[in-house]
């Protein structure tokens, strides 16, 4: 089949978003953009054919950093976020702040502002400050506070889509107006940090909630006769999982169970903070000094794990190494957390998406990051 006009052609075994694996096919890449796609054989020569396999380019939902900088220092570092992890294959990312003054994440968020209109961020993501002083993580407790109305309407009037999705503990004074509201002026509510129990976590849903914020992390653990916030999302099909596949956050044969069990429903982040890409030493988030050891990003003061240092290569590449089929992965990585935030021209390879093409080796190592880039070069 032939597409007439075509700035550049695709071909090679392209991921299939209805059946999770990869096939012959081609797509017709204009502007940075897929204009035309197929399965077969191209019916006009191609501009490139790898070898390996095409994907789309990763979605990360939830990341501090990398590469030694933070989202909440600015616009400056956020790019030098973007290109650490772009180098891994994720070409769209939104920046996680975490728990300040709400005057302190109104400037950081209104700093990140221009990323988020030029299309290189695909928003801001507020962890805080609206947790539970009970599973506060890697936060600070002096920052932590209630959703109240007068909090809610300060988000409310930043610019539309620049704020994308809010954490909230729904057990908090005022979360459930507050999950109303955020939810219907379409920012994602997700759940976590959290000490609520099964039927508080699970009504958080009914509110309008629809993610759960690094399922197992920060919230009671699964228990026989108390499943609590766990049980409560694996029963909820409404309700979006993040993962942090790093083998720390959680064990890894228990991440790859989630994987196998709720494929269509998980999403694979990193978590990751300023240390992701970078070596062990001494870094810091929200304020707060982490150590980096083996890998580990832990608080200084009470151990507490901070953060990731990986990537979503790295993220993908172990739910391969633990028997999640590869095809299954690139779901994970791309488009369950595209369809999470809402977008719709990434995490897909079919016309009127971006052209955000990573090529993968059988084991989910990224063989170039960015083939479309590559081609036009």
């Amino acid at each position: 089949m032939s597409h007439k006009g075509a700035a550049m052609i695709v071909s090679g075994r392209l991921w299939r978003a209805e059946s999770s694996d990869f096939a012959q096919g081609w797509l017709a890449v204009e502007q940075g953009r897929i204009a035309a796609s197929g399965w077969g054989e191209a019916g006009e020569p191609a501009a490139i054919s790898p070898s390996g396999l095409i994907a789309p380019g990763f979605v990360d939902v939830h990341s501090h950093g990398g590469a030694g900088a933070a989202f909440t220092e600015g616009a400056r570092a956020a790019r030098t976020v973007l290109d650490a992890h772009r180098r891994q294959g994720t070409t769209t990312m939104s920046a996680s702040l975490v728990s300040a003054d709400l005057d302190e994440i109104v400037a950081q968020v209104e700093a990140l502002a221009p990323l988020v209109a030029s299309g290189e961020l695909a928003g801001v993501h507020l962890e805080g400050p609206w947790i539970s002083p009970q599973r506060k993580g890697a936060h600070d407790l002096g920052k932590l506070a209630a959703p109240t109305p007068a909090a809610v309407d300060r988000v409310l009037a930043l610019a539309p889509g620049l704020v994308r999705m809010v954490t909230i503990a729904p057990e908090l004074d005022c979360a459930e107006q507050a999950i109303r509201r955020l939810s219907a002026a379409g920012i994602v509510v997700a759940l976590g940090h959290t000490a609520a129990d099964y039927a508080c976590f699970r009504s958080g849903f009914d509110t309008g909630a629809s993610g759960v914020t690094h399922l197992f992390n920060a919230m009671p653990d699964l228990g026989k006769r108390d499943p609590g916030p766990v049980l409560a999302a694996w029963r909820d099909p409404r309700a979006w999982l993040e993962l942090v596949f790093d083998g720390h956050h959680v064990d890894a044969r228990l991440a790859a169970f989630c994987c196998e069990q709720f494929p269509e429903r998980m999403v694979l982040i990193t978590d990751a903070m300023a240390a992701a890409g970078m070596g062990d030493g001494d870094y810091t988030l929200g304020g707060l000094p982490v150590r980096v050891s083996g890998g580990v990003a832990r608080l200084t003061s009470d151990g507490a794990i901070a953060g990731s240092t990986i990537t979503l290569a790295d993220a993908l590449a172990n739910a391969v190494a633990n028997g999640i089929p590869l095809g299954t992965a690139v779901r994970l990585a791309s488009a369950n957390p595209a369809a999470y935030l809402g977008l719709g021209d990434v995490g897909r390879l079919t016309a009127g998406a971006k052209a955000d093409l990573v090529e993968l080796d059988e084991s989910g190592r990224v063989l170039n990051p960015d083939l479309a880039r590559t081609a036009r070069s």
